[in-house]
């Protein structure tokens, strides 16, 4: 049976990102950059809704999927900001926004595999739906449609989508064999959201520069700014994750903690249970009940409480301070930037990213 998209979701995408830019650009004489983007931003929605069709019945329903189930579009965001330190948004810039954004696609199905997750985006998984096979499958085929989309410009693109592609799976690679021997746990956890989520959000401002005809010395600050941002956004995430309001989340509180995703709250946790008695005994207590979830003798809902204990302690409010001291090394990153309106603008998409909520 063909799936159905949810379309209720549909427009979803454009109004969060037209939200977020609203935010970014709040004085008047930003105006005009902000129609900009909010242009472009919709030609890429509409390049997204062209490419992540195959012309194959068996498909296309899959691959437009989590396109259809919204997103607030930060990585093609991020590259049209860029591109305005250059001639603004070509159909170059247009071009590669939307191959970063299908290649985050194409992750979000291999992440949800790799993670057993039962939501994305307010709707099931992809592989809940038709199980791990049909995920793994969409997500392939949406990284080559990025892939050709970024050989279209030209082939030393297609070298750097090839580049990124590669830390985004070594970053997976990382994360599920976990620390070596000796490594400390939580710099290896921030490598590899480097490479996971810092990577793309990289390679998706330092596009914007070099498909712009920026200066070619603006590309180094970018992509630093663009990894550091990352970190920091990924961070916020894993407080997010034990949000009790749900429906903002789009997951259920405590979907990381549940299904054995390593975050850094509970990372920090674990490294405070080695000299405190308190610390050891909630991870002891998270450890039973996951056990005891995954064996089926515990509800999922028993789970709530030590969720509600890990949100209020300290190693979470410790995360929100990491992810704030990442964005704060993403800032000072830009400035080897001209001081230009579309520099501003890139500091208050930094802001909003590590202040939101959901």
């Amino acid at each position: 049976m063909s799936p159905r998209a949810p379309v209720a979701r549909r427009t979803k995408a454009f109004s969060s990102h037209v939200g977020l830019t609203d935010r970014i650009f709040s004085s008047a004489s930003d105006r005009a950059m902000a129609t900009a983007i909010d242009e472009g931003l919709e030609r890429v929605e509409t390049g997204l809704q062209d490419q992540v069709q195959f012309a194959d019945v068996v498909a296309d329903p899959f691959s437009r999927y989590l396109l259809d189930a919204g997103g607030k579009r930060v990585r093609p965001l991020l590259t049209l900001l860029t591109a305005q330190f250059g001639e603004g948004i070509t159909d170059r810039v247009i071009t590669a926004a939307e191959a970063v954004e299908i290649t985050h696609l194409a992750s979000l199905y291999h992440d949800d595999v790799m993670d057993d997750a039962e939501q994305r985006r307010g709707v099931p998984s992809a592989q809940t739906v038709w199980g791990n096979s049909i995920a793994i499958l969409t997500g392939d085929l949406l990284f080559a449609r990025a892939s050709k989309l970024i050989a279209q410009i030209d082939g030393a693109s297609a070298v750097a989508q090839s580049s990124t592609f590669e830390r985004l799976v070594l970053g997976q690679l990382h994360e599920t064999v976990g620390p070596s021997h000796g490594e400390d746990a939580v710099e290896h956890y921030l490598g590899v959201l480097s490479d996971k989520t810092g990577a793309l959000i990289a390679a998706a401002a330092e596009w914007g520069i070099a498909f712009s005809g920026a200066p070619e010395q603006y590309r180094q600050p970018v992509r630093l700014f663009g990894e550091r941002i990352g970190v920091a956004f990924q961070l916020v995430d894993d407080v997010i994750d034990l949000s009790p309001e749900a429906a903002d989340t789009g997951k259920v509180p405590g979907t990381d903690l549940r299904t054995g995703v390593p975050t850094l709250p509970l990372l920090y946790l674990r490294r405070n249970a080695l000299t405190d008695g308190v610390a050891a005994a909630l991870v002891a207590r998270i450890d039973d009940l996951v056990e005891a979830v995954e064996a089926g003798i515990e509800d999922p809902g028993a789970l709530e409480s030590a969720v509600a204990e890990l949100r209020v302690h300290e190693v979470t409010a410790r995360t929100t301070r990491e992810a704030h001291r990442w964005a704060a090394e993403a800032i000072a990153a830009l400035d080897e930037l001209p001081d230009v309106p579309a520099r501003h603008a890139l500091v208050r998409f930094a802001d909003l990213l590590v202040e939101r909520s959901s």
